[in-house]
């Protein structure tokens, strides 16, 4: 299993004393931080017209990363592609592949919220249409080909790319689903899918089926079961003692799950019990985590800057889970 952060960029400025411009400086201490401590990969989410994100444009924030970063891989959770044209969004992560020297991962989405759709004036209905061509369009613009394109949203004629990815063909692209059902879908495109467990699923033993049925469908499409990957973002703190750790991430979950838009509003305790986060010591978050490697799932991004955690603490679970997850699961493989 691989390990990662992600940050959803939650915040609040109704609350906090925060502000963005400091939000975005701890991100980016804490994205060297991970590159130290050995997390293979740094992941950001888009977010627009409320405070449960702070980050519109992923790329521009990934550029910054990639000035202070060698090695950590940087990706997108997740570029809502209808939202955007598929050309502007296809010129600007190729930049970031080009400053990363190679190391963008792209994660995709169609979007679920209600208030952006109408922020953009977009019909939610129309998302999945405008998802598929709009990954058609980016996979064809980054070839760095001349093509064109005619489809029911968009438009384009003879055009190619200035700028274009390092890696070839391009990029790996990650799907994402919050419906469990559509994990063959995405298997059957051969595409590794991203998934949150708390926003997806009630229990954890779902995840075994769906992880089957994705893998049966990728390798259906002639996939190599081996190279089939699936990303899960997990809410995790870790400190010194189980204790500690629930008690210093309580009220920042509370925050979150209290102001997380359109979601099931669950206990702290219910999702602890079920595995839905992992809050604890170094063996409590290992035992989480070999529940998911065992579900079927390769890609652990922990989910460790939320609701408004402090900077320091966050630092200091990254910490933990180097020394006490990622090194005694590199020791046994």
């Amino acid at each position: 299993m691989k390990f990662g952060i992600f940050s959803v960029v939650d915040h609040y400025p109704n609350e906090l004393p925060r502000d963005v411009g400091t939000f975005y400086d701890e991100l980016l201490e804490q994205v060297e931080a991970a590159e130290a401590l050995g997390f293979d990969s740094f992941w950001i989410a888009e977010h627009h017209f409320h405070e449960y994100g702070a980050i519109p444009r992923p790329a521009i924030w990934m550029a910054a990363a990639a000035q202070r970063t060698k090695r950590i891989k940087l990706g997108c959770a997740v570029i809502v592609l209808p939202f955007d044209n598929p050309l502007r969004a296809a010129e600007d992560l190729a930049m970031v592949d080009v400053l990363t020297n190679g190391r963008l991962e792209v994660g995709v989405g169609s979007g679920y919220l209600a208030h952006e759709f109408a922020g953009f004036d977009l019909d939610p209905n129309e998302k999945r249409e405008r998802f598929d061509e709009s990954l058609a369009i980016l996979q064809k613009a980054w070839s760095g080909e001349r093509f064109s394109h005619r489809g029911k949203f968009y438009n384009c004629k003879d055009v190619q790319l200035n700028v274009v990815p390092v890696q070839k063909p391009f990029p790996t692209i990650h799907v994402a689903v919050l419906r469990n059902e559509v994990a063959p879908f995405v298997g059957a495109q051969k595409l590794p899918m991203m998934m949150i467990p708390y926003a997806t699923t009630e229990k954890l033993e779902e995840l075994g089926e769906t992880t089957e049925n994705y893998r049966k469908a990728f390798e259906g499409a002639g996939g190599i079961a081996k190279t089939a990957e699936i990303s899960f973002g997990l809410h995790t703190h870790c400190a010194a003692t189980t204790k500690q750790a629930r008690s210093e991430c309580q009220e920042a979950m509370e925050r979150y799950v209290r102001t997380r838009l359109y979601a099931r509003q669950r206990p702290i305790d219910s999702l602890i019990e079920r595995d839905l986060v992992a809050f604890g010591d170094q063996q409590e978050i290992l035992r989480v985590a070999r529940r998911y490697e065992k579900a079927g799932m390769t890609n652990f991004l922990a989910i460790n800057n939320f609701g408004g955690l402090p900077h320091k603490q966050v630092l200091q679970s990254m910490e933990l889970i180097s020394k006490g997850v990622l090194q005694p699961c590199s020791s046994t493989k």
